[in-house]
This record gives structure tokens, C-alpha cells and sequence, in this order.
């Protein structure tokens, strides 16, 4: 029996219990020999120079194959008048014949019978090798050996050893390139911008087993103001070390519905590991969301963020992620809670096309925590703003940052959500209490100052429906703000039912608001993605790994 193909490909892990051997069965003697070893991706991305062709792997392991196996050469150390002589040969083949298992290059010169060889060939499920065996980590030895194939059986599909192999053996593309992790990007990684060396000696020094901590600022530019864009590159746990004096490449999805990449320009580095970017006049981009990525020459990390460019009067909605949305304090740093309907607020001012902007007093080191945090609870797109670096004062810079907002990109904010401090940040932008949406129990000294969200975000929202607090949006911003997740894209309908069932659980009043309002299901699927007559560009959003974050008071 064989099968309907012309090669077979048997990967497994060499301590998964359950996982078998095809090579012996159909030549005994491979019984003898390892299973091909999948090369590390890390360490070989263009595979290590060994040949999979079943022909050089009898050759290089004739020893074994030959029926006579003791007219082997020993590697006996004593001399041939020696009295146990011929038995230390006859051991020393046996070890040959292991020890040709540990290396291609191993075995006896002697050539096989060529009507051997055909035997074997005949039988043989392809031309390559057909067992091939997986990294796996020591740490695994300490597993329950029952949660083994489980474990080696979700590893599969995110192995990149696995993908790699499969490009280079099965679909023949020898010159591989692909994202390793969620800090990389295929487009970045072409071989028309391969890695380089440092420009100073020193870096590759101090890099040395740090890792990359980079994060560019999102920002929002006037249609006819300039645009800059801002990162820093930072390596080790609390910037340790600055990239000082490197190449950085900006690129900018300037069609973010094509996803396709075009470089800008290359910047240096400074001392503190910051870098200014003013696009150029002749280049700038008009009114529309747009992902920009910052790509490290000398070792291909990158910073994600995004320019959004809004016309005058731009109708926006601020949330203070930590005084709106968090609703347990962490001192160890554990995952805190989110505030219920919390989510269904902010994609409700989504929904009637307002721009959402998060801001926060955490320094831009935490940037990736807080993203994916975000994007775990499934919260709206929007751009995150976030201090720069540790400051004393963390509310004035708020207040500094908003105020610009205000004046020099002329948007309007129609509402604000926080805490109690967030009162005198919105007081000194002039907003009136109306607009001003503060959770938590209401007190005498700040009642006149603000609407307090005594019984929760979820009669909020009821009021927000049946009521004139909240409208569409009145000017016509000429750009297509995307109405979805951060982390979730354009996707088939088979996966928005998935993460349909991991979405944040909140209380929901469908009814007019009443004292009692019965808890139900979050709105978990926006409105943007239940109207299928509408096909809008999507942008792509960064989502990061599931994280976890300390929550600030």
C-alpha cells in the first residue's frame, strides 16, 4: 500500500508519548538511525546544509546496512596481538554503528549492493527522509507525560521551525523571510533590507542579552499642520539601554487597505534613544488613519503606531484608561478587572463616529502592556497616549497634552470619562459638567462639577441611548475611521463568532433606564461589522500578547 502522493512528512516530537515511526516499518534497519532533526529557526533560518534525500542517508550510514557489520574497521586503542583484541573490535563496531546515528557525516566508506538499494528505494514513500523530529525543551521533561500530546499538539501550529521547513522542503522557497514574533514584519524583513552592522562597535556589546523595549507615540496631526513622528528605542526591563547612534527605518502604510509598506527615510538615533521624524511637505499624507512602523537596522526590531490626520473641528471623546476602565488596584501587577460596560460605552460613542482617544498617566515604557490589555478586553480602536517617560505630575501632563490637542489639531471634545482626579484636568479644558463622566460614588465637594456614574456604566449606557446626551457626530470629517477592536481585523464570519465568546461580560438595559436594570450580555459585536453592506478599509491594529499590568490609582 502507498500513498496517493509522491512524499510523506512525519513530524513529531521525540518525548511525545504518543507519537510513532514510519521509517522502520518500512525498512527495519532504520530502527538504527535518528529521526531527521528539524533545524532551529532562530539558528538556521536558511535551513543547516543537510540533505534529506533518502540515497545520502543509506550512504552516510552504510554501516549499518551492511549484513556483515564486524568487517567494519575497530577503533580499538590496544594493539591487534592483544588477547581481548577481537572482543573490543566486535564492541567498538557495535559503538561505530550508534555513533553513526549522531552524525551525517558518520559511517563506513563500503558501498551497498545497488540491488539493496533498490529494495529499499522501491518500497520507500518518497525520495526524502519521511521521520522528522521537533525541538524539544528540557523544561517538558517535568510535564505530566497525559498533558504531552496536547501540548506538542498546539505547539505545531505556531512552530516556526515547522513553517520554515515547510517553505524550504515542501513548496521549494530556499530564500525564507517571515515574522518571528509580534514586533516583526514580513515587509520589513525583505531581503532588500537586511540586517547590517552596527555603527558603533559598542552597541552589539551592550545589547547583548537585553531585550528590545521600542514604542513610537501615536499621533494626530492637522490636515494642514506638520506631521512628526516620535519614537524611542530602548532595550532591557526599565530602559536600561538606550539605542544611541543607530540606523532606524520609518515606513508608513500610506494605502492601509493594500497593507502594503513604503519606506520614507532613515533616521539616527540620538543619545537617549529618541528619534524626530518630520514627514515632508511634498509627502504628506491627507485626512485617514495611517500604521507607521519604525524598523531597528541592526537588528530588525521595530516600534508600531499610528498617524491619524483630522480635518478642523474633529468631534472626539477622551477616556483616562485607569480612572474609567480598571476596576481593581494590582500592587503585584496582576491583570486588573475591567469596569462592567465599560467596553459597550466606548463602542457606543465609536458607533456614532466619534474619534476615541485613551490617555494615561503610566510612563510610554508600559506602551505594549497597556495595547494588549486593551486588546485582550477587546476594547475599541483609538489612539493611546501616554506620558513621557517617569514624571512627578502626571495629571499637569494631561492637561498639557490635551490642551495642544485642542489648539493646534483643533478638535473638539464632546466628552471625557475618569476619576475624581481627572475633574480638574477637564475643568481647565473648559468643559462644562455636562461632559464630564466620572465613575465612582458621587460627594458633595464635586457634584456641581460633573456627572457621576453612581450605578455603573451600564445604566450610563441606557441613558446615553434614550436621551440627547449622546448624537452623531456633526461634521462631515471626510475620513473612514474603523469601527472594530483593537486586534481584530477584517475577518471571515467563522471567526468573529469565536472571538464572539471571549468578549468582555457587561450589564446591558435594553429597556428605558429604571432603578432595577437586569444584567445581560455585552454588546460584544460593534455595529460596523453586523452591517454587511458597508465594506470599510480596515487598518491594522496592533495586538501584542496577552500581557498583564499594574494598575495606578
Amino acid at each position: 500500500v502507498r500513498p496517493a502522493c509522491s512524499q510523506v512528512y512525519s513530524f513529531f516530537h521525540s518525548a511525545d508519548p504518543s507519537a510513532c515511526r514510519l521509517e522502520p516499518l518500512l525498512e527495519k534497519r532504520f530502527h538504527l538511525l535518528p529521526p531527521f532533526s528539524v533545524p532551529r529557526y532562530q539558528r538556521y533560518p536558511l535551513g543547516d546544509g543537510r540533505s534529506h534525500q533518502l540515497g545520502d542517508a543509506i550512504h552516510n550510514h552504510s554501516a549499518l546496512f551492511l549484513e556483515n557489520s564486524s568487517l567494519n574497521i575497530p577503533f580499538s586503542q590496544e594493539s591487534p596481538g592483544s588477547p581481548n583484541a577481537s572482543e573490543q573490535a566486535q564492541g567498538q563496531t557495535r559503538k561505530l554503528s550508534l555513533a553513526s546515528t549522531n552524525s551525517e557525516n558518520s559511517g563506513s566508506t563500503e558501498s551497498l549492493p545497488s540491488a539493496y538499494l533498490t529494495n529499499i528505494t522501491a518500497k520507500w514513500w518518497g525520495t526524502k527522509r519521511i521521520d522528522y523530529a521537533l525541538y524539544c525543551p528540557d523544561v517538558l521533561t517535568a510535564f505530566p507525560t497525559v498533558a504531552l500530546p496536547h501540548l506538542f499538539h498546539a505547539s505545531y501550529w505556531e512552530s516556526t521551525d515547522v513553517v520554515a521547513f515547510i517553505l524550504r522542503q515542501v513548496m521549494r522557497y530556499e530564500n525564507v523571510n517571515f515574522k518571528e514574533n509580534d514586533n516583526l514584519d514580513p515587509a520589513t524583513l525583505s531581503p532588500s533590507n537586511p540586517r547590517e552592522k552596527w555603527l558603533r562597535k559598542r552597541t552589539h556589546v551592550k545589547l547583548r542579552n537585553v531585550t528590545a523595549n521600542h514604542r513610537a507615540n501615536d499621533v494626530i496631526a492637522a490636515e494642514d499642520g506638520p506631521q512628526v513622528l516620535v519614537g524611542r528605542f530602548m532595550y532591557g526591563p526599565l530602559d536600561m539601554v538606550a539605542l544611541t547612534g543607530e540606523k532606524v527605518d520609518i515606513f508608513i502604510m500610506t494605502e492601509p487597505s493594500s497593507g502594503r509598506w513604503v519606506y520614507f527615510d532613515t533616521e539616527i538615533s540620538n543619545s537617549s534613544g529618541r528619534i524626530s521624524y518630520n514627514i515632508p511637505k511634498q509627502k504628506r499624507l491627507r485626512v485617514g488613519v495611517y500604521p507607521i512602523k519604525m524598523v531597528v537596522r541592526g537588528d530588525q526590531s521595530s516600534a508600531a503606531s499610528y498617524l491619524t490626520v483630522l480635518p478642523r473641528g474633529m468631534e472626539c471623546v477622551v477616556f483616562s484608561i485607569d480612572g474609567s476602565f480598571a476596576a481593581s488596584v494590582s500592587i503585584m501587577g496582576s491583570d486588573p478587572k475591567v469596569r462592567a460596560g465599560a467596553v459597550d460605552v466606548v463602542r457606543h460613542w465609536q458607533d456614532l463616529g466619534y474619534l476615541i482617544i485613551y490617555i494615561t498617566g503610566r510612563p510610554d515604557m508600559q506602551k505594549q502592556r497597556v495595547v494588549s490589555w486593551l486588546s485582550q478586553h477587546n476594547f475599541p480602536q483609538g489612539m493611546i497616549f501616554f506620558s513621557d517617560g517617569l514624571v512627578h505630575d502626571p495629571l499637569r501632563q494631561k492637561t498639557i497634552f490635551l490642551r495642544n490637542l485642542m489648539q493646534e489639531c483643533h478638535i473638539k471634545i464632546c466628552a471625557a470619562y475618569g476619576s475624581m482626579k481627572d475633574i480638574s484636568v477637564y475643568n481647565v479644558l473648559a468643559l462644562s459638567p455636562s461632559q464630564i463622566y466620572i465613575v465612582g460614588r458621587s460627594t458633595k465637594k464635586y457634584q456641581a462639577q460633573c456627572q457621576f456614574l453612581s450605578e455603573g456604566y451600564a445604566a450610563h449606557l441606557a441613558s446615553l441611548e434614550f436621551s440627547l446626551h449622546s448624537r452623531p457626530k456633526k461634521n462631515n470629517s471626510r475620513m473612514i475611521l474603523r469601527k472594530g477592536s483593537f486586534g481584530l481585523h477584517s475577518q471571515p464570519e467563522f471567526l468573529r463568532k469565536r472571538n464572539h465568546l471571549r468578549r468582555t461580560m457587561s450589564v446591558q438595559q435594553p429597556d428605558p433606564p429604571s432603578s432595577n436594570p437586569k444584567p445581560e450580555r455585552a454588546q460584544s459585536q460593534p455595529e460596523s461589522d453586523k452591517d454587511h453592506d458597508r465594506h470599510l478599509p480596515s487598518i491594522a491594529w496592533v495586538r501584542g500578547g496577552v500581557h498583564k499590568f499594574e494598575s495606578v490609582p
